[in-house]
Formats: C-alpha cells, structure tokens, sequence
C-alpha cells in the first residue's frame, strides 16, 4: 500500500470521529493502568462494570494495595482470569509505590516491569495517558491492518512495528484508537460491514460483503 492511500485512510477515519477516546471509563492515569490490565481477555464494558464498583473508593495506588487480593476478586469477579488479574493489580500496586513514587511510570520499560503488564498494556497506556503515538495492536486492530493492507504482519508485533513506521505523523497519535474503533464496529471477524465501511474502495480485502 502507498503512502497516499495511507494517508487518505486515515484522513477519512479522522473525518469520522475527530477525537477518538478509550471506551474504558477511568479517572488518573493509575486506574487507566488498573483497567486495561483487567481488560485482557475481557469487553470493555465488562471492565467497566467492574471498576465503577471499586475506582471510587479504592482508585489509588495506596488503597489497592491496601485492599489486597482477595478483596479485590470480590470486584472483579464477573471477568475472566479475575484471581490472577487481582494478585497482579495488587502487585503493580505496591510496585507503583515501592519504585515510582505512586505515580505510573512513563516509560515502556518500566510499565512492562509491572506484574501483569505486557507490551500491548503499556502501549495503551503510553499513548492515552501521556499523549505518545505508541499503538496497541490488539485482535482489532491486527485483523484491520492484515485485511486492508494498510500494515501487513504474521504476528502483532510486525503489524504494530509496521504501523509506527508507516503511519503518517499527523495521524499517530489517534492511529490506535481509531483502528481499533474500526475494528470493533465496522471491520467486525465474521461479517465484516463492507457496505457500510468509509474506506472500502481503499481496502484490500479481497471478500468484501455485499449490501
């Protein structure tokens, strides 16, 4: 794919929904770390369910390490993988404390150090929390890249380095949101909405669902 037809993508992404967001609800860039690792394997809204049950009144660093585990679980039951997501917030947690001062720490490096944060967890959190143009390649954004052609890979990695390298700049700040936006409502797995898409005549799929 070439870079015109890179940016014209984009462009009509943009032009669609100018200021993309998170749909994880969160208030400090603490529980934004707290949600998305709960996120793994988990909706969104599931996710969110679950926080507004305990962000108010235990959303900090201090308080959820002082709730513990096993507390916690109690919240966040109704998620997959809930008894290890617990142990691992709570760890962040201490770890958020013991080794940043209590605020969530600004490199890749040092959330991946994190119990339970991996490269796409950091990613999410580096580009909505701290404004970097990182992009987290997701199941979503993995199948719209591969399908469209826009960034072609075997495994996420590939796709998000790919991404980073061919993205134009005016656009990497929101890329990730609005891929995986894209995918989640419109680039869906089984039945992709083709007819229904903004950038069909610039996408690459070769079995475009008809009207």
């Amino acid at each position: 794919m070439n870079n015109a037809k890179r940016r014209e993508i984009f462009a009509r992404l943009q032009a669609a929904n100018p200021e993309p967001r998170s749909e994880l609800e969160y208030a400090t860039p603490f529980q934004l770390l707290i949600a998305v690792l709960l996120s793994a394997q988990a909706t969104d809204k599931s996710v969110n369910i679950a926080t507004r049950k305990f962000f108010p009144e235990y959303g900090t660093p201090e308080k959820l390490a002082a709730l513990g585990p096993a507390r916690l679980e109690a919240f966040i039951k109704t998620i997959g993988l809930y008894r290890t997501k617990a142990k691992n917030a709570v760890a962040t947690s201490k770890l958020i404390l013991e080794r940043h001062g209590g605020e969530v720490p600004q490199s890749r490096e040092a959330l991946e150090a994190l119990p339970g944060v991996g490269r796409k967890t950091a990613n999410v959190v580096l580009n909505i929390a701290f404004g970097k143009p990182t992009i987290a390649v997701d199941t979503h954004i993995f199948r719209v890249a591969n399908r469209t052609g826009l960034a072609p890979g075997k495994d996420v990695l590939a796709v998000e380095l790919k991404l980073e390298k061919t993205t134009p700049p005016e656009y990497a700040q929101h890329a990730h949101h609005w891929l995986i936006l894209h995918g989640r409502y419109v680039c869906v797995a089984r039945t992709p909405k083709c007819p229904q898409c903004a950038i069909s005549d610039l996408c690459d799929y070769k079995s475009k669902t008809k009207a």
